[in-house]
């Protein structure tokens, strides 16, 4: 369904009742690459909210590169909710969609019931990984350049995309929809704006502890991030932390792996959901 914002609309699915779980994707990804946690979590007696992020998918795409900071994403996230009366809420995000969450849960902790960050750990811990995740990182800097990042991207049918997908089921899919007019450029706004080189390499700002419980869970495939980068972010973690290793799935390990990540998600929400019930 549509959900009209006051700065953009977003294309959100949404399925099952119960407690609330929020499914927030990652570059270039929509809500698609849910789907098997969405049935999953469904079949559970949850309720998932999956949006496409300004400037995938279905959602719109506003022009200039400031509109695409992660806190405008944020805040749209919050004022999905909002509109779609979700007090609290169950954070899920994988790649740029788990830093979305981490930032959600820093701005609003009062609306968390718990977060679940696939991939991509605490931004301090991926800066303190050392020379092996800069080097897994290069990309992040080609990103930075507009024009020359999409004409080497898309060069030759997109054949410089298709290799970084590699494994992405998905991959057919998602170039299709990075011809239309503009998406390219807006899937990598979110780069430009959000991990410019002085946030990669400056000094460090201070940024508030996640609010726990914290589930953390790396793939021993992924091609982009170090183990380090995820563990990294227990002492960045104010409450309960744990860590899952996924065996042999790639970067988008809730497609290569969805019933590991299936039975971990449930473990961990069920969890939280229990915790909730004793305190209150």
């Amino acid at each position: 369904m549509r959900v009209e914002l006051s700065e953009v609309t977003l294309e959100v699915a949404t399925g099952g009742e119960g407690p609330a779980v929020l499914l927030v994707h990652g570059f270039p990804d929509t809500h698609d690459c849910w789907r098997h946690q969405v049935s999953a979590l469904n079949a559970a007696g949850y309720r998932t909210i999956a949006p496409d992020l300004r400037g995938f998918g279905g959602s719109d795409r506003p022009e200039g590169t400031e509109a695409y900071a992660p806190a405008r994403s944020v805040a749209d996230l919050l004022e999905l909710l909002d509109r779609l009366e979700v007090e609290r809420v169950h954070l899920v995000g994988h790649d740029w969609g788990s830093g979305m969450v981490q930032q959600l849960a820093m701005a609003a902790p009062e609306r968390v019931a718990g977060l679940s960050i696939l991939s991509v750990g605490h931004v301090a811990a991926l800066r303190d990984a050392g020379w092996e995740q800069r080097q897994k990182s290069w990309y992040m800097l080609l990103f930075q350049l507009p024009g020359i990042a999409e004409e080497w991207l898309s060069r030759d049918d997109f054949a410089h995309l298709r290799e970084m997908l590699g494994e992405h089921p998905d991959a057919d899919v998602i170039v299709d929809g990075l011809r239309a007019p503009g998406a390219l450029t807006a899937a990598l706004a979110v780069y430009r704006a959000g991990l410019p080189p002085e946030v990669l390499f400056g000094p460090e700002l201070p940024l508030p502890p996640l609010p726990g419980p914290v589930l953390g869970v790396w793939s021993t495939g992924d091609r982009f991030l170090t183990e380090v980068s995820m563990t990294g972010t227990e002492k960045h973690v104010a409450g309960s932390w744990r860590y899952e290793r996924v065996e042999g799935a790639g970067h988008w390990l809730q497609l290569d792996a969805p019933e590991r990540v299936n039975e971990l998600l449930l473990d961990f929400i069920g969890e939280a959901e229990a915790r909730s019930a004793r305190a209150g």
